[in-house]
């Protein structure tokens, strides 16, 4: 399947404006998806998976491919990874990233209509917070997969350092938030901002559809708690 394969997004205005707004910063998305250290985090993702040579993998919301390299070595040549995003900048990039890796294939395609059927194992990392329902997108990557999912995202801390933090992390997020304004971004920094921090909401909501759907499940946090890694085992009846 071509990225040029893909169904239409149920908001397909919605999606364009999503894939136009990351298509206008594409390089600086890049640039900030392998700031040093970063790269520490996106293996903690993949190894999270407990991949297999030979398996299938699927990240939704692959952006400008920096998780795809730490997937391909772990599913081998003998595997597959497929990396599924709306903006075609950042397949582009990821395709450039992983032109040595014919393991690799990516899709233009909606995470929250995933173009695949099946996978031994789905990744998502910084999407659920972009997700109206969050819940239902990740109750389908759970249905769709036979062994382990893992999301990864951003969210206001809880670690005591973190907290300190929460303010201009909350403007900042609120700045990379297509649908946002400036007023968006100074109310990150109001006193009572945490009542009304969609973002972590969205991300507890994911986090809480794949517990409940998961076996042998995996937390850890990194950068004071802003960034957290869950991961489980698909629950088969």
């Amino acid at each position: 399947m071509s990225e040029d394969d893909a169904p239409t997004p149920p908001d397909a205005a919605a999606s364009d404006a999503v894939a136009t707004f990351y298509g206008r910063y594409a390089a600086l998305y890049d640039a900030i998806a392998t700031l040093p250290g970063v790269g520490r985090w996106r293996a903690a993702a993949a190894d999270a998976l407990s991949l297999s040579p030979g398996d299938t993998v699927v990240e939704m919301g692959c952006g400008s491919g920096a998780n795809l390299p730490h997937l391909a070595e772990r599913v081998g040549p003998e595997g597959r990874v497929v990396g599924v995003d709306l903006t075609p900048e950042l397949l582009g990039l990821a395709r450039d990233r992983t032109a040595d890796r014919p393991q690799v294939s990516v899709v233009r395609g909606d995470a929250t209509r995933p173009p695949v059927r099946a996978a031994d194992a789905v990744l998502g990392t910084f999407v659920t917070g972009m997700f109206r329902d969050p819940a239902s997108v990740v109750a389908d990557w759970c249905a769709l997969a036979t062994g382990r999912v893992a999301v990864m995202d951003l969210s206001a801390s809880a670690h005591p350092l973190g907290r300190l933090l929460n303010p201009p992390f909350r403007a900042f997020t609120a700045a990379s938030a297509p649908s946002a304004g400036p007023v968006d971004v100074l109310r990150g920094f109001l006193p009572g901002a945490a009542a009304d921090d969609v973002l972590t909401t969205r991300v507890h909501a994911g986090r809480e559809a794949l517990a409940a759907r998961t076996r042998d499940r995996r937390f850890e946090t990194f950068a004071l708690g802003f960034c957290g890694l869950l991961s489980g085992r698909v629950e088969r009846e």
